[in-house]
């Protein structure tokens, strides 16, 4: 879309699910680049409105409600705050955070349907479902579950396969089983309406087809789903919690919660229009988090319906089909509305080398860190900004964290303007010195502070997040390298006048930075107007040398950062750690038993103590280990498959339980005298059967 012509801006995030909070595989996916485009666009005094709220429509709601044996309302309710709370603590500056459980979404997203019912565009179709006979009830995708037919992940669901990210389903499933009763479900027939995606398909082609600077796999996806040839898609539901159908015949149906989750963006966005209409302030605004201070009175039609609005959606990867495909499709069908100019769909994040998962507690959830790391709110936004997942899959681990927050914001950027300010205040009480005499050296300080602004705004114009943020780090480490190359602490003994022009250009360097780093760390940029003692500047002043007139009083020097310790990281490490062991506990499955034996057969068994004296691998396989025993009858050879879990050198000294009278056996060309046991976990690791104190060799084990 042509810059030029766009008078205002309709910014949306994905919704997020109400039966959780928000962790940060979410922020960097979504809610981040989306918060940082949004202030970028508001420093640069564009027209935007920047849309979310909470999905309360969909099934894992009501999975969740059946969990905790309360209301989906009560989940809803309770989420709904968390997350709302969570995203403004963290600064995520949303124009309104609004719920799709609103009177005015239920409203608006019946009427959209309603439209498309009375134009003839939805079809009727009789369909078998998986039908829980146990429950008594039709079961939504996500009610099901089963072996993935593309990666053979044996807990996806029946909408998407969250190992491999395909897009399912139900009948798709290998064995698939109700999540209600856990019992095969059967197929019965039920009416439900359609969308033909299929007669909007050259349309569609058309319009993605216009879009070919979208991000490859944005792209890519779009032309995947449209080459296979786009199939009519259910947009009702046999559920009993949602949007009901508004048309007759439609009992216990309500619409499918991607036909009404978009539509949560143009109801949120009514309702924003709303409570400006009003001239007193209602409480109930606080509900869905409008903010006061971008509160303006207009039409939402002029959001959603103008020609010269961009729209932009901000989406993880794993949405993209339905904002780019199925959204559209229903805006075409509808007529009207217009289509996002963009989708930047960010892949996922990563934790520890794991893909994050909410089921197994495998995350670093926002409203815990908020907690637990207090005043740091800048320090998870630049590291996830800094990692961001904008081409591939990428991974948050701890150490990371900590070392971008010590080698980077601490030593880099908090380092340079701490020492401006405090030589400042050391060698001018504070006070803004005159510019003197420009050298060559400072006019090319000059020259390339003034560049960074425009490279900065190319990369966030076209999503670039990731490379956005480096530059504004390279303002920083410009400043470095003038301080560091001009030694002002050094030349005060014999050149005042040159130490002037130094912390002079120095200054409108931190000045510059305020205003560049904003929409990322806004919390950094409010310490930096505090500190220099000014009103916040807009885009355009950045990069200029008259944001700070001579004279200017600072405010007093503060840290912008502090260094993060190895016990504070070690710390979440460790926790981490306990929630995949509590998860593995809780998800073990004991295999069955073996058939009965007669206690003879156990007393015949002579199971010893011993301790290993030698260990070696056997040549030529990845799995054996030749051990020497020392049984306290005698020493023997042991072949034991455990080479894959135990280095020999570790070993070495470790006490364990061997079968002393299994009789030999010749295994790689060693006889093997025994068997020694082992427990093995749920995740396949394995661990020596020992007594829990010393016993000498020999000693019996009954």
């Amino acid at each position: 879309m042509d810059n030029s012509k766009i008078k205002r801006y309709t910014v949306t995030a994905a919704l997020p699910y109400t039966n959780g909070p928000v962790h940060i595989g979410h922020l960097a996916g979504v809610y981040l680049p989306a918060d940082t485009y949004v202030r970028y666009l508001r420093s640069n005094k564009r027209d935007v409105r920047f849309i979310c709220g909470s999905d309360e429509n969909g099934v894992p709601i009501t999975l969740k409600a059946k969990k905790e044996g309360v209301t989906p309302q009560v989940i809803v309710d309770k989420y709904h705050k968390i997350i709302g709370d969570s995203f403004k603590e963290f600064g995520v500056s949303f124009d309104i955070y609004h719920r799709t459980s609103s009177l005015m979404h239920h409203q608006t997203a019946s009427d959209f349907f309603e439209n498309l019912y009375n134009k003839g565009v939805f079809t009727e179709e009789i369909t078998e479902q998986y039908y829980d006979e146990k429950a008594q009830t039709f079961l939504a995708d996500r009610y099901i579950t089963g072996t993935c037919p593309k990666c053979g992940n044996e807990n996806a669901y029946g909408d998407q396969c969250e190992n491999c990210g395909s897009t399912l389903n139900a009948t798709d499933l290998i064995n698939p089983k109700s999540t209600l009763s856990g019992e095969p479900p059967v197929r019965k027939e039920t009416k439900n309406w359609f969308l033909p995606l299929d007669k909007y398909e050259e349309q569609l082609r058309t319009y993605i087809e216009g879009h070919k600077e979208w991000r490859p796999n944005v792209y890519g996806q779009c032309q995947s789903w449209l080459n296979a040839g786009l199939q009519p898609r259910a947009m009702t539901r046999d559920l009993d919690w949602g949007v009901k159908v508004p048309v007759k015949d439609a009992e216990g149906k309500v619409l499918y919660v991607w036909f009404d989750a978009p539509i949560g963006y143009i109801s949120a966005t009514k309702e924003l229009f709303e409570y400006a209409r009003l001239d007193v302030w209602n409480p109930k605004a606080e509900e869905y988090y409008i903010n006061q201070n971008t509160l303006q009175k207009g039409d939402w039609e002029d959001y959603w319906k103008d020609e010269d609005t961009k729209l932009v959606h901000f989406i993880g990867k794993d949405n993209i089909v339905f904002h780019c495909i199925i959204f559209p499709a229903m805006l075409m069908a509808h007529g009207g509305y217009t289509l996002a100019d963009n989708v930047p769909a960010n892949e996922f994040l990563n934790l520890e080398g794991q893909k994050i998962s909410t089921s197994k507690n495998w995350a670093v959830w926002l409203n815990e860190y908020l907690e637990e790391f207090k005043d740091k709110q800048d320090v998870l936004r630049y590291v996830l900004t800094a990692t961001a997942p904008e081409t591939k899959d990428n991974d948050f681990t701890w150490k990371d964290f900590q070392a971008r927050n010590n080698n980077e914001l601490v030593a880099i950027l908090g380092n340079f303007v701490n020492r401006v300010v405090v030589l400042t205040h050391k060698y001018f009480n504070g006070k803004v010195p005159m510019l003197m005499e420009i050298k060559p050296e400072d006019q090319e300080v000059i020259d390339e502070l003034a560049a960074y602004p425009a490279k900065i705004s190319a990369s966030i114009e076209n999503y670039r997040f990731r490379e956005a943020l480096s530059e504004v780090m390279n303002v920083a480490r410009l400043g470095n390298k003038y301080l560091a190359d001009t030694e002002p602490w050094k030349v005060i003994k014999t050149d005042e006048d040159r130490v002037r022009t130094i912390l002079n250009i120095s200054l409108q360097i931190v000045a510059s930075i305020e205003v560049l780093i904003e929409p990322f760390l806004p919390f950094t940029a409010d310490r930096l107007m505090k500190m220099l003692n000014y009103g916040g500047h807009l885009w355009e002043d950045a990069g200029k040398m008259h944001l700070l007139h001579r004279g200017h009083q600072l405010g007093e020097p503060q840290l912008l950062f502090e260094k993060i310790e190895d016990e504070t990281v070690q710390a979440q490490i460790d926790k981490l750690n306990r929630s995949k062991a509590e998860n593995s506990l809780a998800n073990t499955v004991a295999a069955p038993a073996k058939e009965n034996i007669q206690f003879e057969d156990f007393s015949a068994m002579d199971i010893r103590v011993a301790t290993i004296v030698a260990a070696e691998k056997v040549e030529k396989t990845k799995k054996l280990l030749k051990l020497t025993l020392d049984t306290g009858l005698d020493q023997r050879t042991v072949v034991s498959g455990i080479a894959e879990y135990f280095k020999p050198e570790e070993i070495i000294g470790q006490q364990v339980s061997v079968l002393v009278n299994l009789a030999p056996r010749e295994i790689k060309g060693i006889l093997s005298q025994g068997m020694i046991l082992m427990s093995e976990n749920s995740d396949g690791t394995l661990t020596f059967v020992a007594p829990t104190q010393n016993h000498s060799n020999g000693s019996v084990i009954r």
